[in-house]
């Protein structure tokens, strides 16, 4: 039995955000994961949401990107201020 892969909004947008400023950087899949030291294939699945970025990756990547952090998630509409919570 195959399990159903569920991708949380937040990873799917933060995929998102990254396919696109990497695009409009000109820059591809695998020259973005050779300076991170992975496979471009890793990097099809954060653009895809499939695998979550930790902290540390989502800044590295950012540096690289020329952005903030907060790039990433700008536009999401489940972010809130209520401690990071999002209401249901």
């Amino acid at each position: 039995m195959v399990a159903s892969v569920s991708i949380h909004p937040v990873d799917l947008h933060v995929g998102m955000r990254l396919r696109l400023r990497r695009r409009e950087l000109k820059i591809t899949q695998t020259d973005l994961a050779r300076h991170l030291g992975i496979s471009f294939q890793q990097v099809q699945k954060y653009e895809r949401g499939m695998n979550r970025l930790s902290a540390s990756r989502l800044y590295e990547i950012a540096g690289l990107l020329r952005v903030g952090v907060g790039y990433f998630f700008e536009g999401f509409e489940g972010v809130s201020t209520n401690g990071g919570r999002t209401s249901a």
